[in-house]
């Protein structure tokens, strides 16, 4: 990664990530800024690079266990750990891609109970865009996007609301 992100003129920060490392630093910096409640929104298409984030986002707060795709599941616990320099705090890590976009999504969501960890812990959505924003008056989005001829993702991101 980039020593240092580049904000464009909407008050985004810009990152290039030429590899899986770099993405998963990216998230460990983004993590630093995180608290109990926030909401992160991870959007990108396959193999851009939101588990990797998510994984960075995992070790900058220092949770426990070991962070993979909840695809299967939708969503994944991970305890409080020892948070470098910081309070330690949960991560409810989601994967929205099963939950759709009709009429049912949103009750779908709300069966996760993801409104009662939101005052508890970070939670990171993947394929939320459009859907989760109801969740929170305030939320970090991250756009992340892989060149097919180099497989050097790009970062965009900043809070909205």
């Amino acid at each position: 990664m980039s020593d240092h992100a580049v904000s464009d003129h909407t008050g985004e920060q810009y990152a290039e990530l030429p590899t899986v490392e770099d993405t998963e630093a990216l998230g460990r910096r983004l993590a630093a800024d995180l608290q109990a409640g926030d909401l992160v929104v991870l959007d990108g298409p396959l193999g851009a690079g939101k588990t990797a984030l998510t994984r960075g986002i995992a070790a900058g707060l220092g949770v426990q266990g070991r962070v993979t795709s909840p695809t299967f599941v939708i969503a994944r616990e991970h305890r409080p750990g020892e948070r470098p320099g910081g309070k330690p705090v949960g991560l409810v890590h989601v994967d929205a891609y099963r939950l759709g976009d009709g009429p049912d999504a949103l009750d779908e969501l709300d069966a996760l109970d993801l409104d009662t960890d939101l005052t508890a812990a970070v939670v990171v959505v993947e394929w939320g865009e459009g859907l989760v924003e109801k969740l929170t008056d305030r939320h970090l989005r991250v756009r992340l996007r892989r060149d097919p001829e180099s497989d050097v993702r790009r970062a965009t991101w900043g809070w909205v609301g």
